[in-house]
């Protein structure tokens, strides 16, 4: 097997770039390689190379100012999605068999979506991430991509180290508020995708996930991250002024503004919302809803809308991020040919039976993929 690492995972004797110039050459060559990726070459593997990601990974595009936009082979004209940009792009383009990203805000679940691709974010802290550059600690996760859910199974057994057997998932929970988030045609083909597979499950209910309205927790997640990207990265940023593209250099602006105060006031509401994600998810339940709001925006998208777009899809992804859940995005629908994925979230520990619940689908993947 082949696979491509994000560039901002070390391998002894290489720069780690993190989406800028200015950071690789900044940075010594690395002197350790990270934990994920020697699990990975130990269960043989082999590294084809470092891949692309956007700006110190602060975006949810896949544009990255200085070293260019990767190509989405399923959505030509639209962007990949970031910031494991590079290596959903290489899965998707067939240029490695797999490919280690990293998700904090959405980051491997977005350009899965995207680039109509299988991918996973594992439970908070179930991987190792020692030998990669931080982000958002409270949030960071690896992640990785692949187009067959045998082969996303066999690499999330390596990097959990899990081989044991996985649980049977219990119910089926459809977030309506989660649906009515997305676009009418991303709705509706995802449910119509979601009435295919109801059948793997023992029950299905539908449930208002959040009763205050997504985007409370959406803002309650922009505030926690970008606190903890300013106090992890400012010192950097501030003694180099390094150049950023836009879109992201408003983002560290504001960033900057975030006060101790919010940031607490919004860390204490995330104890409520991780309380209600685990007692929805008890007894195996596994919940539904769009990974994107919808298909992949074209290239060229004015600033603004993507920025607006970007926070619209934060409130679908805050949602695992916030309690840590594990999440497989599934390419199980396409809108005017273009690639959409659902997402399946479990309580924290389930990542083997998403895993396996993908295995279960692979000829609707296959139908979905061919399609």
């Amino acid at each position: 097997m082949r696979f491509g690492v994000k560039d901002l995972y070390h391998i002894t004797g290489t720069r780690s770039g993190f989406g800028h110039p200015v950071w690789l050459e900044t940075h010594d060559p690395a002197t350790v390689t990270a934990t994920a990726v020697t699990r990975l070459i130990a269960a043989g593997a082999r590294v084809v190379g470092k891949t692309q990601c956007d700006e110190l990974c602060y975006s949810l595009n896949g544009i990255n100012k200085h070293y260019g936009t990767p190509v989405n082979v399923n959505a030509p004209g639209r962007i990949p999605g970031g910031s494991s940009s590079g290596s959903a792009a290489a899965v998707a383009g067939g240029l490695v068999d797999f490919a280690l990203g990293s998700d904090t805000g959405g980051s491997v679940r977005v350009p899965a979506s995207y680039c109509g691709i299988l991918g996973m974010r594992p439970t908070w802290g179930a991987v190792p991430l020692d030998g990669a550059i931080p982000f958002a600690p409270s949030y960071d996760t690896p992640g990785w991509f692949a187009t067959e859910p045998a082969l996303l199974e066999s690499v999330g057994r390596v990097l959990l180290a899990d081989a044991a057997a996985a649980a049977a998932p219990g119910a089926l929970l459809v977030a309506d508020d989660a649906f009515a988030h997305a676009d009418p045609a991303a709705r509706a083909a995802l449910l119509a995708a979601l009435d295919g597979i109801r059948a793997l499950f023992p029950a299905a209910d539908n449930i208002t996930l959040v009763p205050a309205g997504i985007d409370a927790w959406m803002n309650d997640f922009r505030v926690i991250q970008g606190s903890e990207i300013w106090v992890t990265h400012r010192e950097w940023i501030a003694s180099l002024s390094p150049d950023f593209g836009a879109g992201i250099k408003e983002r560290f602006v504001w960033a900057s503004t975030i006060t101790e105060a919010a940031a607490a006031a919004a860390s204490a509401r995330r104890v409520a919302i991780r309380a209600r994600l685990d007692a929805l998810l008890e007894g195996n339940r596994v919940l539904a809803i769009p990974t994107t709001p919808g298909v992949a925006p074209p290239i060229g998208m004015a600033v603004g809308e993507l920025e607006r777009w970007r926070n619209r899809a934060l409130g679908l992804l805050c949602i695992g991020g916030h309690a840590g859940l594990p999440q497989v995005s599934l390419p199980l629908a396409r809108v005017d040919g273009l690639p959409i994925g659902l997402s399946l979230l479990a309580a924290r520990g389930n990542d083997t039976m998403l895993l396996e619940l993908a295995c279960k689908l692979r000829e609707h993947l296959r139908q979905a993929m061919a399609g």
